[in-house]
């Protein structure tokens, strides 16, 4: 029998009504005064209309004026009264790749989760760790951040946050009183958002920016290209994050308890099953595929990853169903992504991107590469305070500062490059959606996070700038 609905407090309500009115009335004053102005020099009608809209998007998107899937499709519905274009073209701007990518990715997660891979993965890992709690904390980072880089970052925190709490319980650990907690339940997302960075496939960010770049007339980025300064990357900000939440938040148990439990709950799970070792075989064919789309372009990231997940759904693979994975769709996510990507395609079409680059950004031209890559990436991880939504950072910024690229003459994806993995780099609170994840346990308090997550940032812009500079020329973006 199911539990009956948890009830929110009244005042909980009463409040989150009133945020909704205030984000409704906020985002229409916005489209109001934005009209009103006259419309600035180098820009079009069509481009003042689309900054409106765009404005009011962002504010209802971030109050959650109404819910997020349905601002989605809004923004849709209100192009051609705005008179951005045709309905049908606003449909076709937002079935785009990356859309179809967010779509399979969330059933390919599912299968991990669902046949039990994930769990043994964890597992195996969490046994390595021995009972010190110190290596512990790590071992449970450089799991999460393994297991991202080919698997999205909310499940992948989600399977390690699982059997943590079951280790806190075993201790008796209570909930915000805990340092020992505080940094695991931190560095879990932590790790998750730095592992997605590793690979294209890693996060639908990254799927998402790249397609962007395309659309904009960038030169396409081989996925091998990208885990040359990706994977790098992982190696290094992982141990040192890990150094970092340690030191902000040293464990205060020694150890914790006996492994056996862990090597009992290995032994429940049995030796690899049939489900399991298909889910394997799958995801080894894809990554083979993957890394052979640097040289054929044929098998592109979202290709495969559709054919991937259509494999699982093959007679004689007893993966899961379709009904099973319908409900383990983020609704949500994936339309949001389709909203933002119709909204970026408008603002270089509307002349909204160009316009933005040389009223904000041309001052920029000048400046030394390293000096640019080193400010976007500082600005993108700033930026998350005010817009933690990192879909809408990355379509909002990356057809600016392309065009920034063009007049510097620049490669475009060598500053683009900086915006799509500093999207990853949510670290100052727990906004983000991966942060979210653990920040509900209640493990650690909003603000807990912000001193390491701004020395963890800081190295994460000099590694990011460091490697784009070194291995740049290696793969034609410099």
């Amino acid at each position: 029998m199911s539990k009956p609905a948890a009830v929110e407090p009244p005042s909980l309500v009463g409040s989150k009504i009133r945020m909704d009115i205030v984000g409704l009335i906020a985002a229409i004053v916005a489209i109001v005064v934005v009209l009103l102005l006259p419309t600035p020099e180098g820009l079009s009608p069509e481009g003042h209309r689309l900054a409106a809209l765009f404005i009011a998007a962002l504010i209802m998107w971030s109050t959650e004026a109404i819910p997020i899937a349905m601002t989605s499709v809004l923004v849709l519905a209100l192009q051609p009264i705005f008179g951005l274009g045709p309905l049908g073209a606003a449909f076709a701007s937002f079935m785009s790749p990356p859309f179809f990518f967010v779509l399979v990715m969330f059933a390919i997660a599912f299968a991990w989760v669902r046949t039990g891979l994930a769990s043994r993965f964890a597992l195996w890992m969490i046994s390595k760790a021995g009972t010190d709690s110190k290596r512990t904390v790590y071992v449970f980072m450089f799991g999460t951040g393994l297991i991202s880089t080919i698997v999205s970052d909310v499940p992948s925190a989600a399977i390690f946050m699982a059997i943590a709490i079951g280790i806190f319980d075993k201790l008796g650990l209570q909930p915000g009183k805990s340092s020992f907690g505080k940094a695991v339940m931190m560095g879990i997302p932590i790790a998750s958002l730095i592992g997605g960075v590793g690979t294209p496939a890693g996060s639908s960010i990254n799927i998402l920016g790249l397609n962007i770049i395309e659309q904009n007339g960038g030169a396409r980025v081989p996925f091998l290209h990208w885990m040359a300064i990706g994977i790098p990357m992982v190696i290094i900000l992982l141990p040192i994050a890990a150094w970092v939440i340690c030191k902000f938040y040293p464990p205060e148990v020694k150890t914790i308890g006996d492994i056996e439990e862990i090597h009992k709950e290995r032994q429940k799970a049995g030796s690899m099953t049939n489900p399991e070792k298909k889910v394997l075989v799958v995801m080894a064919a894809m990554l083979v595929f993957w890394i052979a789309s640097t040289w054929y372009p044929a098998f592109d990231t979202t290709l495969v990853a559709i054919l991937g997940a259509c494999v699982m759904f093959l007679p004689g693979m007893n993966i899961f169903n379709w009904k099973e994975v319908q409900g383990a769709v983020g609704w949500d996510a994936l339309l949001m992504i389709g909203g933002v990507t119709s909204l970026g395609q408008l603002s270089s079409r509307t002349g909204l991107a160009k316009w933005m680059a040389d009223s904000t950004l041309s001052g920029l031209a000048d400046w030394n590469i390293i000096l640019v890559i080193a400010f976007i990436s500082a600005f993108i991880v700033a930026i998350h305070l005010m817009l933690p939504i990192n879909p809408v950072i990355v379509a909002a910024m990356i057809p600016p500062i392309m065009v920034l690229a063009t007049t510097a003459g620049v490669n475009p994806a060598l500053y683009a490059l900086p915006v799509i993995f500093t999207a990853s780099c949510a670290f100052l609170l727990p906004l983000d959606a991966v942060p979210l994840v653990t920040y509900g346990k209640g493990y650690y308090k909003m603000f807990d996070m912000f001193l390491p997550g701004v020395v963890i940032s800081i190295v994460w812009v000099v590694v990011m700038t460091a490697l784009l500079m070194m291995i740049g020329p290696l793969v034609g973006l410099i």
